[in-house]
């Protein structure tokens, strides 16, 4: 018998979601949250699912934002070579 259920990691995956762009802790509000449910905290197979989809959610924003840092990152190489680049917002923000 797994400790989570589906309708438990349904739930746990939509707090997770909602509170990757707050600035405060999501792992945090999963504790809250698994703690609520009487999910137990410190079962490996929680830990682990805990684990995944927070991998999962940080993937999700590097995907979404891969065209803003790949355009930040080579504007701080090309400034590396190029001191006029220096200049630019994307390298200064870099």
């Amino acid at each position: 018998m797994s400790a989570i259920s589906v309708g438990q990691s349904v739930v746990l995956g939509v707090v997770e979601g909602l509170t990757e762009f707050l600035p405060v802790s999501s792992t945090g509000h999963l504790k809250i949250t698994e703690g609520l449910m009487g999910i137990p905290v410190d079962d490996k197979s929680v830990v682990g699912f805990s684990a995944v989809i927070q991998v999962g959610a940080i993937a999700a924003v590097l995907l979404y934002f891969f065209k803003d840092i790949r355009r930040i990152v080579t504007a701080w190489f090309r400034g590396l070579t190029n001191k006029e680049e220096r200049y630019h917002h994307d390298y200064k923000f870099a």
